[in-house]
């Protein structure tokens, strides 16, 4: 199995970085400002998680310190928190620890510890994805108006009119529409099925970078389009004919 090494590694650091967030000590917020938050409890799951990562000598590039290390051929992805503000609210099971490894053709692994469910995903792309140990697939769903999307307003999203009104053309083509104020959750759920189509303009790449790779690995379709700082465009379908249909409507 190719990235055995790398994934055992990246599975110790969700676990580890997921016992700590369970205990819910000494929550403090950091900082606010006007669609954001930092918690005392990012930081200390990020050093979790980046202790154990740098054992590997493969640089990271973390939500909280940015890019660590000497820029090489692959890069750990990490947010040690994903659903910050659903964390804090006392809606854990609405978040996770996201750690994703990544060359220049995009994420090729992915963990995703949803602590307060005991749900660890995990995937290399081309050798499957699973969740606690067993192996899972997206759904079948082929057309838009039978499909249930997930979404999300990204901290440096469009929020004006144009903006939201592009976000309204997209969404209402599709059955259902859910909105769980964690990314790389929602983008993980296409791969098995709870969710048929996951996208976001704008998201960071730290919130996505696992799903993606989980997503491809269970079969799914992705498109992921690197912007500017860290930001991106992502797309996750549960399959190509889904793909073909949501873009065959000019969308």
């Amino acid at each position: 199995m190719m990235y055995k090494d790398e994934l055992q590694v990246a599975l110790e650091a969700a676990r580890k970085a997921g016992d700590f967030l369970l205990l819910r000590e000494n929550i403090e917020v950091d900082s606010r400002d006007a669609r954001d938050i930092k918690l005392s409890s990012d930081r200390l799951s990020e050093k979790i998680i980046i202790d154990i990562l740098k054992t590997t000598g493969i640089p990271i590039l973390s939500e909280e310190s940015g890019f660590i290390g000497e820029k090489q051929k692959y890069v750990w992805i990490v947010d040690p928190i994903d659903g910050t503000s659903n964390y804090f609210k006392g809606m854990s099971e609405l978040s996770c620890v996201s750690i994703a490894l990544s060359n220049e053709e995009g994420p090729i692994l992915g963990v995703i510890n949803r602590f307060a469910k005991s749900e660890l995903y995990y995937g290399v792309v081309g050798q499957g994805a699973f969740l606690n140990g067993k192996t899972i697939s997206p759904s079948k769903v082929s057309k838009t108006e039978n499909a249930v999307m997930a979404t999300g307003f990204p901290v440096f999203g469009d929020y004006s009119t144009d903006g939201l009104q592009h976000y309204i053309r997209k969404v209402q083509y599709f059955k259902k529409t859910r909105m769980l104020g964690a990314a790389a959750l929602m983008s993980t759920f296409v791969a098995n099925g709870a969710i048929d189509a996951y996208f976001e303009d704008g998201i960071m790449i730290w919130d996505v970078a696992a799903g993606v790779a989980i997503t491809k690995a269970a079969g799914g379709s992705v498109k992921l389009e690197l912007l500017q700082e860290n930001k991106c465009i992502c797309q996750c379908f549960a399959n190509a004919a889904l793909m073909e249909d949501y873009y065959a409507k000019g969308l």
